[in-house]
């Protein structure tokens, strides 16, 4: 008789505390490295305030989501950056690349690190990430140089 989803399921007591990353760098300091970067995290933040404004109870809860989804836990914040920026890469957008890669470096994920897993979404994606691919390792020229 094989055990039961409730006997096989990781106790909470066990489950690894989620917390906030640890960043080594400043939104700042990426945007002072990289005219990209600070462009994109300029724009990013005008744009959010517009829909802050809006006061919407749904979006603030995705938004709660996507937050904790991107805390350390079971799986380390860098790693779940990689992943972000792989489905993001596979997913072509843009925006979305660039989040996850600044958010990635800013935890001192390696250029080579970031490199590996694009590698992994274009193997995934295909050749309609290539574009998508360029300006991402022009981003990371400017970060990492």
């Amino acid at each position: 008789m094989s055990p039961t989803a409730s006997e096989t399921a990781t106790p909470v007591a066990e489950r690894p505390e989620r917390k906030e990353p640890t960043y080594l760098f400043t939104e700042k300091y990426v945007a002072d490295k990289s005219e990209t970067a600070r462009r994109f995290i300029e724009t990013r933040a005008r744009l959010n305030a517009n829909v802050d404004k809006a006061n919407n109870f749904l979006v603030k809860r995705f938004y709660n989501i996507d937050h904790n989804t991107y805390l350390e836990g079971a799986l380390p914040a860098k790693t779940k950056e990689l992943m972000g920026l792989v489905a993001s890469a596979c997913l072509r957008c843009d925006d979305c690349i660039f989040y996850h890669a600044i958010q990635a470096y800013r935890l001192g994920v390696t250029r080579a690190e970031q490199e590996e897993s694009l590698n992994v979404a274009l193997v995934v994606g295909g050749s309609i990430v290539v574009p998508h691919l360029r300006r991402a390792y022009e981003l990371l020229e400017e970060i990492y140089g």
